[in-house]
């Protein structure tokens, strides 16, 4: 007999599981404290919560695996509901499509699709990550230049919704052309979390494939990956080293992000940390993960390591690749949690080129100079992402190369400093556009879960362009168009959610 679910517990301050609950999220800049959270393990449960909640007029939030990069969660929130214990991962015969439940971990579902079925879904390699938010803001990982985003394979959604007399209801809508409900589909294929509802679960299939024999309809991973990390210290990292490494990088990714790329099985992320101070001056590191199946694996590999050396005279610490079972691999380089977790500010940018030299230049100056500090990360993409028009999904970005993630990090207190730091790093990298993105040329705009109020502050973002545009592209008025027809109470909104279209 199958267990059934937790059932609606409401937490309020004074129950010692509310202090818990406070520090469930990875950012610790910020804490949400509202008048109760709301843990849910059904649909049903949902429902009655926010049925209750908009009720008594109170502001919801939603929280799954609480990763957001922002305050989106508890900003003026005086319910959360939290579907942490929503984390079922199962074949769904019915629909002929496995269904993620929203709380469920991205370590939790890429374990289940692969022990179960063996297949995959291209997403992250945060693995605390909960499919939630991730999902709807596109979703992409080390496998995206091979399969594409995690939005590719969205079968259908189920959305706890408010209309506009109030009534609160679950509606499940499908990517079929005929389904009424299609709209309110497209909108969680990058629209962002929070903004039409609460989804509770998500199916997954390749809509390419025919027929309902579980372990074809989604990709299967490569048996084995091929793993390295490559380093560099600060200590003998010249301006003009660092430069040729993000060149050599960047014009690397420019030459081979082609869908039909031998090289579309390679995912790797340059991680850039600040100079410290003293001691040990930190340095960069490659981690690398290549199909094992491609035919002359071992060689492609080792010949993207020389073009990424050629001209830098900084010793490379390239150690021995290894060959690891996919899962073993996956698991083995996905970030835990002690890694994901401390005091941040986030901004990012997609790439469709390099870093001019002009930014290569300021990423030196601000990263190789001692100081309040933080990290430039840049992830490999491209690939079968850019095979899928820019309209066929709310992922509206569908020409970059690149994926650029900008931190500054700090341990305790407001970070001023590092708030600082990291602000004029961005504004001088995009100095040109505004201090931000702005899609056209070599940027292609900012990717939605990697949430950034700055991009909506006027002061930071004086390019005239709108923080909509940067993540949305020329996607959001449909998504306006959707927001005023399945929320139009504006119940589910936040500092960066979309506005309905009036």
């Amino acid at each position: 007999m199958e267990a059934p679910p937790m059932g609606a517990v409401r937490i309020r301050p004074g129950d010692p599981r509310y202090e818990d609950l406070t520090v469930r999220r990875v950012n610790q800049r910020f804490e949400p404290r509202p008048e109760y959270f709301h843990l849910v393990g059904s649909t049903d449960d949902v429902v009655k919560a926010v049925s209750e909640a908009v009720r008594a007029g109170k502001r919801v939030t939603v929280r799954s695996g609480g990763h957001c990069y922002e305050n989106l969660v508890g900003d003026g929130a005086q319910v959360v509901i939290d579907l942490c214990e929503m984390s079922e991962v199962y074949f769904d015969e019915s629909r002929g499509a496995f269904a993620v439940e929203a709380g469920a971990t991205l370590m939790q579902v890429y374990r289940k699709l692969y022990l179960g079925w063996g297949v995959t879904i291209p997403g992250g390699q945060c693995g605390g990550v909960a499919a939630g938010g991730h999902i709807a803001g596109g979703g992409y990982g080390q496998h995206s230049r091979r399969l594409g985003a995690v939005v590719d394979y969205l079968h259908a959604v189920e959305v706890v919704v408010v209309d506009r007399t109030g009534r609160c209801r679950a509606v499940i809508a499908t990517r079929n052309p005929e389904d009424p409900h299609r709209d309110l589909w497209w909108a969680h294929t990058g629209g962002g979390g929070g903004n039409f509802g609460i989804v509770t679960r998500y199916w997954m299939r390749d809509p390419k494939v025919a027929g309902n024999e579980p372990h074809t309809l989604l990709p299967k991973p490569p048996p084995a990956l091929l793993v390295c990390r490559p380093a560099w210290s600060w200590g003998d990292m010249s301006r003009e080293s660092f430069s040729a490494l993000l060149r050599n990088h960047g014009e690397w990714h420019e030459r081979n992000s082609d869908a039909g790329s031998p090289y579309a099985g390679l995912w790797s992320a340059l991680l850039i940390q600040s100079r410290a101070h003293r001691g040990d001056p930190g340095g960069m590191i490659l981690p690398t993960m290549m199909d094992a199946s491609v035919p002359n694996a071992e060689r492609l590999l080792g010949d993207y390591f020389v073009n990424l050396v050629r001209g830098v005279e900084a010793t490379a610490h390239i150690p021995q690749v290894a060959r690891m079972p996919w899962y073993h691999a996956v698991s083995n380089q996905a970030l835990n949690s002690d890694m994901e977790s401390g005091r941040f500010k986030a901004k990012s940018a997609y790439l469709r080129r390099r870093f001019t030299d002009r930014q290569i230049g300021v990423a030196h100056d601000y990263l190789g100079t001692p100081g309040p500090g933080g990290v430039l990360a840049l992830f490999s993409y491209g690939g079968r992402v850019n095979a899928t028009a820019s309209d066929a999904t709310a992922l509206a970005e569908r020409d970059s190369i690149l994926k650029a993630l900008y931190l500054g990090t700090w341990t305790e207190g407001e970070g001023t400093q590092h708030l600082q730091w990291v602000r004029a790093f961005y504004q001088a990298m995009y100095r040109n556009t505004g201090g931000v993105p702005v899609p056209g040329g070599g940027n292609g705009g900012a990717y939605v879960n990697y949430a950034d109020t700055d991009l909506a502050d006027p002061a930071l973002n004086t390019s005239g362009v709108p923080w909509s545009r940067l993540y949305y592209g020329d996607n959001y008025p449909r998504l306006q168009r959707v927001k005023a027809r399945w929320d139009p109470l504006d119940i589910f909104r936040h500092a960066l959610s979309i506005q309905p279209h009036r």
